[in-house]
């Protein structure tokens, strides 16, 4: 793997994407939900890119795979979140699937990248 930086990284440019389609849903929660289900959307997807990031900029691909599966992790909380708020009819399945859509690109590529990480281990 020759990626010097990790914008280079698709999984990192998929995780921006999704940051920006959970942004605009949680805006489409009630006002109530501000500072409860909407900012907690907000945290875990922006948690993806972030551990992308600095996962990155540390010295080994162990501590690189580490911050992955953390994003991973922080991938499956934000999956949870949009369920919860199509379960409790905050937002329509219809508004809710694009970010259950990108959330599911994102994890396929985090996979391949720990995957790849592992390999050169």
């Amino acid at each position: 793997m020759t990626i010097r930086n990790y914008r280079d990284f698709i999984a990192w440019q998929k995780a921006m994407e999704l940051v920006t389609a959970t942004y605009e849903l949680a805006q489409k929660l009630p006002s109530t939900e501000t500072y409860g289900l909407a900012s907690q959307l907000r945290r875990a997807a922006v948690s993806v890119p972030v551990n992308i990031a600095e996962g990155q900029g540390r010295k080994s691909d162990r501590e690189f795979r580490r911050y992955v599966s953390i994003a991973h992790g922080s991938l499956r909380e934000l999956e949870t979140e949009v369920l919860i708020a199509i379960r409790l009819g905050y937002v329509s399945e219809i508004r809710g699937h694009p970010v259950l859509e990108l959330a599911s690109e994102t994890g396929r590529l985090l996979s391949g990248l720990h995957r790849t990480l592992s390999d050169r281990s």
